[in-house]
């Protein structure tokens, strides 16, 4: 059986700019098919606009708001809400209360997957 703490893992910033603590993905547990993260992204600030050509990720707002854009198409999104951004969609969310959200990834979360216009 794996449990990590949310309290053991160490915060990193992505090359989106987002700061972002593991869960669970292949640097701490037996992990093959996808990776699951908590992100934070302060009041008034976007990530870097990107997409990722293999990997498919949702998004679950657990704390704040922003604006969610994918493909051109932008929303308001809050807590609750789940987000899907498919393989290769451009996307950039932009917080206009300091957001706390969950990310996951499949395949897992890579820095070599990201991509910016």
């Amino acid at each position: 059986m794996t449990v990590i703490p949310l309290s053991t893992q160490a915060p990193f910033t992505t090359k989106d700019g987002s700061t972002i603590r593991s869960i669970l993905d292949r640097t701490n547990a037996p992990v093959q098919n996808q990776s699951l993260a908590e992100a934070t992204v302060p009041i008034g600030r976007p990530t870097e606009r990107h997409c990722h050509k293999i990997s498919e990720e949702f998004y679950f707002i657990l704390e704040g708001a922003g604006l969610m854009e994918i493909d051109g198409e932008t929303r308001e999104v809050g807590v609750g809400d789940a987000i899907l951004i498919p393989p290769g969609a451009w996307h950039q969310i932009t917080a206009t209360q300091t957001l706390r959200f969950l990310c996951c990834c499949a395949p897992p979360y890579a820095h070599d997957d990201t991509y910016f216009s």
